[in-house]
């Protein structure tokens, strides 16, 4: 009877140990298994047990942004989904969307987040930013006047950029692969 006892006292200290798995680790474990990323985006962990903070690269096939490798790290806190991850571009870019800081101006990052949106609606929505830059709603308004004004300026602005060069004063990381 003692041993009994002493077996149930050792799984419940077990127990105690183990960490518990949060909501926002459930939920984002079902995000990740449930991607369907094209070829031109990669996610990688630095850390394979924490997936709660992880990187994503997105090298565009097409569009003025071809031929670069564009980092993103993120972030995702416990209140995730019923708050957006925090993403940023780890790379200093030449975008009408991504300040120089790397913050990202996309609006299911902002106002518009809902629960039911998941981490594939999140890179579905970066990947399209390199696709259509918005000068509408921009981080980088030079970046933004220039698209709006001289498309074709904005454009060598991009390429150039991309090589690492300085635009306006500012050098821009080499994100050429």
């Amino acid at each position: 009877m003692i041993k009994i006892w002493s077996m149930k006292k050792n799984e419940e200290a077990a127990a105690k140990r183990k960490p518990k798995t949060s909501a926002a680790q459930i939920r984002v474990q079902k995000d990740l298994t449930e991607l369907d990323l094209p070829s031109t985006m990669v996610t990688h962990f630095p850390n394979p047990a924490d997936l709660l903070n992880f990187t994503l690269t997105i090298t565009p096939d097409e569009g003025m942004y071809k031929g670069g490798a564009f980092i993103f790290s993120f972030v995702i806190n416990m209140n995730y989904p019923h708050e957006p991850p925090k993403v940023k571009c780890t790379q200093t870019i030449y975008h009408p969307n991504v300040d120089l800081e790397g913050n990202v101006c996309l609006n299911i990052l902002r106002e518009d987040w809902k629960p039911v949106l998941n981490l594939n609606s999140v890179m579905v929505g970066l990947q399209y930013l390199f696709l259509e830059p918005n000068a509408d709603d921009p981080l980088n308004k030079d970046a933004a006047e220039e698209l709006r004004r001289n498309r074709e300026q904005f454009i060598y602005n991009v390429k150039h950029s991309m090589r690492g060069g300085y635009v306006k004063g500012v050098q821009y990381a080499n994100v050429l692969t």
